[in-house]
């Protein structure tokens, strides 16, 4: 029988782009003092540095970035618990399975931003200026308004959905603390089918 100090978690921030996962992440981080891991954060010193990028580049160097996480992941202790702020819709299902495997976790917990495509398009829209050079503009947001009537969280384990445009840090808090303290014994197990 797998221990709880032999649980290796991650709490998967997840939403499409401009849906608040980073306001979110950063108050968890405050929070609970874990350490948090960013598709961004990983992606955009490479974007610096390989300036300018298209479109195809920064997907390929999202995609890599997406491995870099579970490389780190990886070669944590296994009671060291992960932020992981990232839209993970932008690879297959079966990716981040994978990765969840290669990176030996026994449990996802998952906060999903649910935002509607009007206040996708506005915010995304608004940080339009705000954004390092490489991350698509104005000619993504038909796209962004497409994916946001169709985005659902991956259901890899416990989901806690919150409204993007008024989150409830206060509800997202107390759900975090409550699955913190379920042992694995009592949570699904992870399957490469899901």
């Amino acid at each position: 029988m797998t221990t709880h100090s032999e649980e290796k978690i991650v709490v998967l921030v997840n939403g499409i782009p401009a849906s608040g996962k980073s306001t979110l992440t950063r108050a968890l981080a405050e929070q609970f003092g874990l350490p948090v891991l960013t598709l961004d954060g990983l992606k955009e010193p490479f974007m610096a540095s390989f300036a300018p990028v298209d479109r195809q580049r920064n997907r390929q160097l999202g995609c890599a970035a997406y491995q870099a996480i579970w490389n780190v992941v990886a070669q944590a202790p296994t009671r060291c618990i992960y932020i992981i702020d990232a839209w993970f819709g932008f690879q297959p299902r079966e990716v981040l399975q994978q990765g969840l495997q290669k990176a030996n976790v026994t449990r996802v917990l998952e906060l999903w931003l649910a935002i509607t495509p009007d206040d996708a398009v506005t915010r995304y829209q608004s940080r339009l200026t705000d954004r390092m050079p490489g991350h698509p503009g104005a000619e993504y947001l038909p796209e962004l308004r497409k994916l946001a009537e169709t985005a659902q969280p991956m259901g890899l384990g416990p989901v806690l959905q919150l409204d993007a445009r008024d989150p409830d840090e206060a509800a997202a808090f107390a759900w975090l603390q409550r699955q913190l303290r379920v042992p694995i014994a009592a949570q699904p197990a992870l399957s490469a089918s899901g």
